[in-house]
């Protein structure tokens, strides 16, 4: 059996938690209160004003109920708005706020800063190469999750999965 810290597995939830600890902490540090799925879904709004909420679960390759939380918080900051949609009453059309795009503005320098402090480590080529394998396994791997990325027509995505944290 291979050693605990030689799976890849191990070292992604690890990873993980290294990531959200360093997003944590460089953004508390300048006065936000923001956690990287908050941002992800700002960030997915402001590309594509007006989508459904069930549209932005698949943006940001979160689970509609998850999204539901995260939306109500965002919405009781005056960061979003949320609609009942003129097609479909069931469905809730969410849109930025000039609250919410000023906040996503001064917290973008934060974030990258945190990008940096959790890959300090590395150097230029190797972070670049490191971002492509990811980018490529969760591409090719996306069906396997139990939230899988699903950009929606028209949507404006990068073709990669969003940089939350």
């Amino acid at each position: 059996m291979t050693d605990l810290y030689d799976l890849p597995g191990h070292l992604i939830r690890r990873m993980h938690q290294i990531s959200v600890s360093a997003f944590a902490a460089e953004t508390k540090a300048a006065g936000f209160d923001l956690t990287p799925m908050q941002f992800a879904a700002l960030c997915m709004l402001e590309e594509n004003p007006g989508i459904e909420q069930a549209t932005l679960a698949g943006l940001v390759a979160i689970d509609r109920a998850t999204i539901g939380g995260v939306v109500a918080r965002l919405e009781a900051r005056g960061l979003l708005e949320r609609s009942v949609s003129r097609t479909d009453r069931r469905a809730r059309v969410l849109t930025l706020t000039e609250t919410g795009a000023a906040l996503l503005r001064d917290v973008r320098p934060v974030v990258r800063r945190a990008q940096e402090v959790m890959l300090k480590q590395l150097g230029p080529g190797e972070r670049d190469t490191l971002v492509t394998l990811l980018s490529k396994v969760t591409t090719a791997e996306n069906d396997l999750s139990r939230a899988p990325l699903r950009p929606a027509e028209g949507a404006a995505t990068s073709g990669k999965p969003s940089q939350n944290g």
